[in-house]
């Protein structure tokens, strides 16, 4: 096999940089105010485009998580039936047309997960100028899920499970991981903020393994009592092996951390990692916003105006839970949109598309 010195010489470098800046204290310094702005000014998406998923057969239709493949466009989502969550996955040519190929995990009927299966993309390229492929581990692409035994919305205990496929664009059911869940709230190293259920994650791959090793999983979790979550995270070194980092979360909001802090997606933009995330109930209604970092650890929020809120009669009661990609020259910020329409999936961009249509 053929190393490519270049990309471990940078890769090494990355590595000492971080530690430079964590041993130099300089990485939990907050970010600056005119980065912060400059960092709004590449992500924001004043246009609303409109909506661009509805479930089918009355279905509600949720989380968006967008993804390149072989030339092609493919969104994972998930779909609520009344009774549980199950995973689906879409194709699109342009980013904006979007045909339903099938779900792709479903419930399990007699298992941890038997009712609840609600998965989203891991390894994704994160960078803000990047591919936004999956990149395979071991020769399979990879999924991380919340699942649950339970029917209902959301019904506690929720966990975190894997499952994998050798073709990301076929309607069919990816294979679950033997060892799943693979994170669990009642884990004896559970802390405190997720002790009653987990819900949304989001793996990727980290080259420099600033937090000391190459998988990082982001997640919001919820604590037990008062239905308050926020963002926590966890290391792994085989994807398979999960152990959480830090003794707390690292994305709270509100007095103290009221409300939801969810669905965290990370980029990487210039020198910085750039959290989205949605808020709900901390202030008024469900809406997107971001946070930047220097270390994966210490968050700089973004205090300006939302990246997506409530103004369209799709999206009047709730506008949350961000994707976010950059494509020759276009942001495109997929959402959750509640309103009269139902739960859909909607669209906004940095440039107005609506001639596209």
């Amino acid at each position: 096999m053929k190393l490519n010195w270049s990309y471990w010489r940078k890769t090494w470098f990355c590595a000492w940089l971080a530690s430079f800046y964590l041993s130099a204290g300089l990485a939990a310094e907050p970010v600056s105010e005119p980065a912060m702005r400059a960092i709004y000014e590449q992500v924001k998406t004043p246009f609303k485009y409109g909506v661009v998923i509805r479930g089918e057969g009355g279905r509600f239709v949720d989380c968006p998580a967008v993804f390149r493949h072989q030339g092609q466009w493919f969104m994972i989502y998930i779909a609520y039936d009344g009774k549980g969550y199950e995973t689906r996955l879409a194709q699109s040519t342009n980013l904006l047309a979007w045909n339903a190929v099938g779900a792709i995990l479903t419930r399990h009927q007699t298992t941890w997960d038997a009712e609840q299966a609600a998965g989203g993309p891991a390894l994704v390229d994160y960078r803000w100028e990047g591919t936004w492929e999956i990149s395979p581990h071991q020769g399979k692409y990879w999924l991380s899920y919340l699942g649950g035994k339970l029917p209902g919305y959301e019904t506690p205990p929720l966990s975190v499970g894997l499952a994998w496929t050798t073709n990301l664009a076929a309607a069919r059911e990816w294979r679950r991981l033997p060892e799943n869940p693979v994170l669990r709230p009642d884990q004896a190293e559970a802390r405190p903020f997720e002790k009653d259920t987990l819900f949304k994650s989001h793996i990727f791959r980290d080259p420099a393994q600033t937090l000391g090793a190459p998988f990082v999983m982001f997640y919001n979790a919820r604590q037990q009592g008062a239905a308050v979550e926020r963002i926590g995270i966890a290391v792994s070194s085989d994807l398979k092996t999960w152990h959480r980092h830090g003794t707390g979360p690292v994305l709270e909001n509100g007095e103290g951390g009221r409300g939801i802090t969810g669905d965290p997606q990370i980029v990487r933009i210039g020198d910085l990692w750039v959290m989205f995330y949605f808020g709900a109930f901390w202030r008024p209604g469900a809406f997107d916003t971001f946070a930047c970092s220097r270390d994966l650890v210490h968050w700089t929020k973004w205090t300006g105006a939302d990246l997506i809120k409530p103004s369209e009669p799709w999206d009047q009661q709730y506008a949350h839970k961000p994707w976010v990609v950059r494509h020759e020259g276009v942001v495109y910020h997929y959402y959750c949109a509640v309103g009269n329409q139902g739960r859909v999936i909607a669209l906004a961009t940095s440039k107005s598309l609506a001639s596209a249509r």
